[in-house]
């Protein structure tokens, strides 16, 4: 089973190389068919040099602005049977591709799976906070999935999806620029096959969001989206704040190794 790597890239020079180490130490555990694209989405800074230096990725462009069109750019530029859907600022844990295939294989109507952020840098508060917030979530999709049999429940930049459901639900939605767009997904796939959220499956993430914008009211537009975008199909907040640069997390290793 193939699986590729799709990475959106909006001025990412500061947090790229490390998302990409992560990627390629944990392709590197293993004899895996495996694809890494990056989309250049827009960039002015030295997103694309960074990549570059990384033989075995793939950059490609998608000029117009836009998370949710550089996810769809790399789910048309990509041929694996499942697409992984990691963001910039993330590092996929160790055993991570393994728990993947595995969930994917063993489960023919498996059609997405998705697991939490570990926020780097917040104190111990605002990581219980955290995890009260992925808990309540947790129980919205098991009511979702096991009572309401409709929608479901996916974490933006930590999400795979087979790539013949995608097909059936006609891609990414790239109408949708920032919020609701993993949700949006999630309702949509959760009605040709089953979605899983997992605890066991974390990547690491920065906090740049909640620390420029505030935790409480970071959570509270996540959680208003969510439960609107699942139970509504609308999405509450059409724009959003890009946060460039994070020089509390920033890894410029970037050699390819």
């Amino acid at each position: 089973m193939k699986i590729d790597f799709v990475i959106p890239a909006y001025n990412e020079e500061a947090l790229i190389g490390r998302c990409l180490d992560a990627i390629h130490a944990e392709l590197g555990r293993g004899d895996y068919a495996a694809d890494v694209v990056v989309v250049n989405n827009a960039s002015t800074d030295g997103t694309a040099e960074i990549v570059r230096r990384y033989p075995t990725v793939r950059l490609i462009d998608e000029p117009q602005k836009g998370l949710v069109k550089a996810r769809q750019a790399g789910y048309v530029a990509t041929t694996g049977e499942i697409i992984a859907n990691i963001d910039a600022d993330c590092a996929i844990s160790e055993g991570w591709i393994d728990k993947v295939l595995r969930e994917f294989k063993r489960d023919k109507r498996l059609v997405a799976l998705s697991g939490p952020f570990h926020y780097e840098g917040i104190s111990r508060v605002a990581h219980i906070v955290t995890m009260f917030y992925y808990t309540m979530g947790y129980g919205i999709y098991w009511l979702q999935s096991r009572v309401l049999r409709s929608g479901a429940m996916l974490q933006g930049g930590n999400f795979v999806v087979r790539r013949t459901a995608m097909e059936e639900i006609g891609g990414f939605d790239t109408s949708i620029e920032f919020y609701g767009e993993d949700t949006d997904v999630a309702r949509r796939i959760s009605r040709v096959g089953r979605v899983k959220w997992t605890f066991r499956l974390p990547a690491h993430s920065s906090a740049r969001r909640l620390k420029a914008e505030g935790f409480l009211t970071t959570g509270m537009r996540y959680a208003l989206n969510f439960l609107s975008t699942s139970f509504t199909g609308r999405i509450v907040t059409k724009t959003h704040t890009d946060i460039r640069p994070d020089e509390t997390c920033s890894d410029r290793k970037a050699d390819g190794s």
